[in-house]
């Protein structure tokens, strides 16, 4: 367990601090123009100085904040756009403030396009997480994530992804799902088989900053949801070459847990996104916020635009008890709390995530949110329906029901 340092404990309902993730933003500025992309300031070529990545983790390896392992996530932009060497320099600087006692990992979110062998030799040599932007086969793709004179991206993409397989750089995917791509399952898997993608993440286009989701818009979302997700997960286990699908994966660990303990209790301290520094995301300029990782660059003056302090001028301790991280926590908890007691999901869920619920609720204080029935409540049903089917096929089998590989077959 972390050892806390002497400030103020949040208010009722957090635990103390425990940062687990740091957001890092090196740069706003992305060489693409996603059609729904929220980011306000993707046009800035600012970039984080040496000097503010070691203040950020000088402090963080001081708080006593941290647990046995930290990652480190470099996004906000497109973290590529800087060269190999200032990653180089910066991964140098971090390692000589570590404690040895502490593993920390690097992750990069990318868009792909501008992936070099030079790329792969930095990431294979730190072990860094790669993730790659890419929303399926090149029609749907190239609808939303266009370059800035608005052409296709899909073909720089899918190259970036040939080279880390012929590098041997492990890595996984992020599709958008759109409207059209519920309507393709076969033909997203299709794609990922064909690039020798094993490891798939869905997310949902969102509802957030100025962008307004057209899928959240479209009629009968939630069925066309299901129907995608649960055909999607049929066929990729009946292919035996995806190794993992996130929304499946990453529920099945929730849903059965060990039967000890408070299974609410456990998805609250598990939902990081509504801890104070369980994310501490941290802007170019070391401006700082927390929560969800969505709130750093929007606007907002009841949160003070989410800004909790800068990590150049001002300490964890401060910004802990500071009014916008106060505000922003009394808040987020009574969402929580407002989750806790009403929704019969909580336990897989922890009481949602913030972003989604300031943006399509008009508040942190609030409940259920269409992004929440979509990434938590359809994912627990498909999962619990299979299970059930399976419980019933192998009353007399010795496997234990909640096997991950016999529950993919009662698909």
């Amino acid at each position: 367990m972390p050892t806390t340092p002497t400030a103020e404990i949040p208010p009722s309902g957090f635990s103390a601090p425990f940062i687990q993730t740091v957001v890092v933003q090196p740069t706003p500025f992305c060489n693409i123009n996603c059609r729904y992309c929220y980011l306000p300031d993707r046009d800035s070529k600012a970039t984080m100085a040496l000097s503010t990545i070691e203040a950020l983790f000088s402090k963080v390896f001081a708080s006593g904040w941290t647990g046995d392992e930290l990652t480190v996530i470099w996004h906000a932009g497109e973290p590529l756009v800087l060269p190999v060497s200032y990653y180089e320099t910066a991964f140098r600087a971090i390692e000589a403030l570590r404690p040895p006692s502490l593993a920390l990992r690097h992750a990069f979110q990318t868009n792909g396009m501008l992936i070099t062998p030079e790329w792969c030799a930095l990431f294979r040599d730190w072990d860094v997480g790669v993730g790659v932007s890419i929303d399926g086969p090149q029609a749907l793709h190239d609808a939303n994530r266009v370059t800035r004179s608005g052409r296709g991206t899909f073909g720089r993409t899918v190259a970036g992804m040939r080279l880390l397989r012929r590098e041997n750089v492990p890595f996984h995917v992020i599709s958008v799902l759109s409207a059209e791509s519920l309507r393709s399952p076969e033909e997203m898997l299709d794609f990922y088989l064909a690039e020798g993608v094993e490891d798939i993440c869905f997310n949902v286009e969102e509802s957030e900053g100025d962008h307004v989701s057209e899928l959240f818009a479209a009629s009968n979302f939630d069925d066309r949801f299901r129907a995608f997700l649960g055909r999607f997960w049929t066929l990729a286990r009946q292919s035996g070459r995806v190794h993992t699908i996130r929304e499946i994966d990453d529920m099945l660990s929730r849903i059965f847990r060990p039967e000890s303990g408070d299974a609410n209790d456990d998805a609250d301290r598990a939902n990081v996104q509504a801890q104070p520094f369980g994310m501490l995301n941290v802007a170019c300029d070391g401006s700082a916020s927390s929560f969800s990782p969505e709130l750093l660059g929007l606007k907002n003056a009841a949160y003070n635009d989410f800004i909790i302090g800068n990590v150049c001028t001002d300490s964890l301790e401060s910004m802990l008890k500071g009014a916008a991280m106060t505000a922003m926590a009394r808040d987020i908890a009574t969402g929580v709390e407002i989750c806790r007691r009403t929704c019969e999901y909580f336990s897989v869920c922890g009481g949602g995530t913030p972003v989604n619920k300031l943006s399509e609720n008009g508040r942190f204080d609030s409940g259920e949110t269409s992004f929440c029935r979509l990434t938590e409540k359809i994912p627990t049903d498909l999962v619990l329906a299979a299970f059930d089917r399976l419980e019933a096929a192998i009353e007399s089998d010795s496997t234990p029901a909640m096997d991950p590989g016999r529950l993919a077959e009662a698909r």
